[in-house]
C-alpha cells in the first residue's frame, strides 16, 4: 500500500508516522520549505524562535505517545509543572491558582478552594461547576456561547475572568462571548476534570521544530517514507483503483492542510464538494506572538504569567520566560489570542505597550528591551463557534481522508486535536486496507 499525505503540519506528520510505523509506503508533500505548519521553529534576524508560543497539557496523551514513538523525550523537551495560573496586578491583590500534588479530584477541589484573589463564594461556585461538568450535567445539549454557559452556572468575578475566560481564550482562541460552550466543556472535562497528571502544564524547552517535526521526519524517512518539501499540491486526480498526485498513483490520500486550503482541493471533485462548502463557512481567528529581548538578567517570577489582571482594557494576555524554558536568557514571549485591539497597533507600539503593562503588573522597573520581533498569524485557527459543523475523517470520495485540528470534532484547534486527527485518518486507512484484503 502507498499513501500520500498532503501537508507537513502536526496532523500530516502524525498520520505519516502512524502509517510508516505500520509498514505503509508514504510520500508526504509540503508546500513550504520546512515542516511543522503553524507550530514550527523559525529563523528570524539570526535568532531561532517559534512562529507562536504553544502550551501543552498532560492530557495531550496522543501527542506524548507520538513524541516517544519518534524518539523525542518528553521529560527533556517539555518542562512539566503543576497547573499554576498567576496574574500579578501591580496592586498587591494578585490572583493565583495552583493545583497541589494530590489525587484527582482532590487536587482540583483544593486548588480552587485555596486560590488567592477570589472570594469564597466564587471558589465554591467554581468547584460545583467543575463537578457538574464531570457528571455531564453541565454540558449544554444545545450549544451556546461560553459566556452563556458561565452565566448559567453562576461563574462571576476574578475566577471567571482569570480561570474560565482565560482558559477559553487560550484553548479555543475565540472570545468567550462567541466560543462554543460544548467544545469548552469537553476540553475542561479532559484536562481539569481528568487525573492529576492531565492537568499539568507542559512547557516546551526547545523550539517547536525540534519538539516534534524534526524527530518525526527522521522517523518517517528511516522507515522508507519520503518527505517532499516545496511541493504544492494543486489537485488530487482520479487514478486506476486509487488517486494520483502529480501523476503518481496512491492507494489513499490524507489531506492534512488548513481548512481554507483543503476547501480548494475538495471543491474540485463532486464527491467531496459538500465538505468544501462546509469549510467555506469557517471564520478564522488570529494569534500574535511578540518577542522582546531584554538584558539576560531579566527574568519572570514564574515561566508563565497572566496579564491584564485589573481588567482595565490592557492588551496583554500571557507572557513566557524563554530564558527559564529554552535557555535564551532575557527573551520574553507575549501571546495574544483571538481578535482584539492589539491588531490595530503597529509592531513597535504593540511591543512597547506590552513592555509597559508587564512592568506595571510586576511593580518594578524593567530595562528597555534591546530588540523585538512580532509574528502575526492572521488565520491561526478556525473560530470555534457554537454549532460549527466539522467534517468527518473519511470523506465521501473513496480513498480520500481528512486530517487537521478542525476534523477532531470534540476539541478546539490545539496540537493534540491535530495529532489525534492524523492518527485517526491513518488508522482509518489501515482498517480499510485490512478489510479490502480480507
Amino acid at each position: 500500500m502507498r499513501v500520500a499525505v498532503v501537508g507537513g503540519g502536526w496532523a500530516g506528520l502524525a498520520a505519516a508516522v502512524e502509517l510508516t510505523d505500520a509498514g505503509v509506503g508514504v510520500a508526504l508533500f509540503e508546500a513550504a520549505k520546512q515542516l511543522g505548519g503553524r507550530a514550527r521553529g523559525v529563523h528570524l534576524a539570526g535568532r531561532r524562535l517559534d512562529n507562536g508560543q504553544h502550551i501543552l497539557l498532560g492530557a495531550y496523551r496522543e501527542t506524548l505517545r507520538l513524541l516517544r514513538r519518534v524518539g523525542a523525550d518528553p521529560a527533556r523537551a517539555l518542562r512539566r509543572l503543576p497547573l499554576e495560573l498567576r496574574f500579578p496586578d501591580g496592586a498587591g491583590s494578585a490572583f493565583r491558582l495552583r493545583l497541589p500534588p494530590l489525587p484527582a479530584p482532590w487536587h482540583l477541589a483544593t486548588g480552587l478552594l485555596t486560590a488567592t484573589g477570589a472570594s469564597p463564594r466564587e471558589k465554591i461556585a467554581a468547584a460545583l461547576f467543575m463537578r457538574r461538568l464531570q457528571g455531564r450535567a453541565g454540558v449544554p445539549v444545545d450549544d451556546c456561547s461560553v459566556a452563556t454557559l458561565l452565566d448559567r452556572h453562576g461563574q462571576h468575578g476574578r475566577l471567571r475572568r482569570h480561570l474560565w475566560e482565560a482558559l477559553c481564550l487560550a484553548a479555543l482562541n475565540t472570545a468567550p462571548a462567541q466560543a462554543s460552550a460544548r467544545i469548552f466543556a469537553h476540553t475542561l472535562r479532559d484536562s481539569l476534570g481528568g487525573d492529576r497528571a492531565a492537568t499539568d502544564l507542559l512547557l516546551p524547552t526547545v523550539d517547536l521544530g525540534r519538539l516534534f517535526p524534526e524527530a518525526a521526519a527522521g522517523f518517517i524517512t528511516l522507515r522508507g517514507g519520503e518527505i517532499r518539501l516545496g511541493r504544492r499540491v494543486a489537485a488530487i486526480e482520479a487514478a486506476d483503483r486509487g488517486l494520483a498526485i502529480h501523476g503518481e498513483r496512491f492507494d489513499a490520500v490524507v489531506l492534512a492542510v488548513a481548512p481554507q486550503h483543503a476547501g480548494a482541493l475538495l471543491a474540485r471533485h463532486p464527491r467531496s464538494a459538500a465538505d468544501a462548502r462546509l469549510l467555506a463557512g469557517y471564520a478564522f481567528e488570529p494569534i500574535g506572538t511578540v518577542y522582546c529581548g531584554y538584558p539576560p538578567e531579566v527574568r519572570l517570577p514564574f515561566p508563565m504569567l497572566g496579564l491584564g489582571a485589573n481588567g482595565d482594557g490592557a492588551l496583554g494576555q500571557w507572557v513566557f520566560d524563554r530564558g527559564a524554558l529554552c535557555g535564551t536568557a532575557g527573551v520574553l514571549a507575549f501571546v495574544l489570542s483571538g481578535s482584539g485591539r492589539w491588531q490595530t497597533l503597529d509592531n513597535p507600539r504593540l511591543a512597547d505597550t506590552l513592555h509597559r503593562e508587564l512592568a506595571s503588573a510586576l511593580r518594578r522597573h524593567l530595562p528597555p528591551f534591546v530588540w523585538s520581533q512580532v509574528i502575526r498569524e492572521r488565520r491561526a485557527t478556525f473560530s470555534c463557534r457554537p454549532g460549527l459543523p466539522r467534517p468527518q475523517a473519511a470523506s465521501a470520495r473513496a480513498g480520500l481522508w481528512l486530517a487537521g485540528d478542525y476534523v477532531c470534532a470534540d476539541y478546539p484547534a490545539t496540537l493534540e486535536a491535530a495529532v489525534r486527527s492524523g492518527v485517526a485518518a491513518a488508522r482509518g486507512i489501515l482498517g480499510a486496507g485490512e478489510t479490502a484484503g480480507a
